[in-house]
């Protein structure tokens, strides 16, 4: 089952400068890619920066859906003690995993 990607997640991509498609890679749920400009040609290419996200664990949006707001903004907090060394790595997965699913 293909993870269907959240408005939430699209707006957030939208606000860092990213792409977001559905995964290619069974266990993870989205990627991440960035729009990069060739030297010499000025063609425009994707490039995959990070795959986020486990399939089959929760995230912000999906718990704002299934157990509320209050909830979610609960395990937010915790998601974000929890992996504070990996957030704070600009361009890491955790980085575009804590902008992107919290």
């Amino acid at each position: 089952m293909v993870y269907s990607i959240t408005t939430y997640t699209k707006n957030r991509a939208r606000q860092i400068g990213v792409i977001v498609k559905p995964s290619t890679r069974k266990n993870k749920k989205i990627d991440v890619f960035k729009k990069v400009k060739h030297k010499k040609t000025g063609e425009i290419k994707l490039l995959k920066v990070a795959s986020i996200g486990a399939r089959g664990m929760k995230d912000y949006p999906t718990f704002i859906k299934r157990r509320g707001l209050e909830f979610a903004n609960e395990r937010r907090r915790l998601y974000r003690t929890r992996m504070a060394k990996n957030i704070s790595i600009v361009g890491s997965p955790g980085y575009y995993a804590g902008k992107l699913l919290w």
